[in-house]
C-alpha cells in the first residue's frame, strides 16, 4: 500500500502542546491509517501523545505528514484542516 505524504506548517500561538496533541491523536484513531509525523530529525506516531511532545513543534514550524492504510488520504485531509484551523483554539 502506498505511503501519502503531506507538508503542513503548525500555527497555532503555542505549537504542537498537551491539548492539542490529545485532539490529533483522538482525530488519528478514527483512521484505519497508520500515521507518523516528522519535524527535523524527530518523528512519532500520531496514536503519541507523549510522542507527539517530544516533536517540541512550535508556532511556525512545517511538519511532514506520512500515512499508509486504507483511511490515508482521509486521514491526512482531517489533520491537515485541524492544524490549518488552529487545533480550534481562539490564538
Amino acid at each position: 500500500m502506498p505511503t501519502i505524504e503531506r507538508q503542513v506548517t503548525i500555527s497555532n500561538k503555542l505549537g504542537l502542546h498537551a491539548r492539542a496533541a490529545t485532539k490529533l491523536v483522538v482525530l488519528a484513531s478514527e483512521f484505519d491509517a497508520q500515521i507518523t509525523i516528522i519535524q527535523g530529525e524527530k518523528e512519532a506516531s500520531a496514536a503519541s501523545v507523549l510522542g507527539l511532545l517530544m516533536l517540541e513543534t512550535g508556532m511556525g514550524k512545517s511538519i511532514n505528514l506520512l500515512a499508509t492504510g486504507p483511511d490515508a488520504e482521509f486521514a491526512l485531509d482531517a489533520i491537515c484542516s485541524l492544524i490549518n484551523a488552529k487545533f480550534d483554539e481562539d490564538n
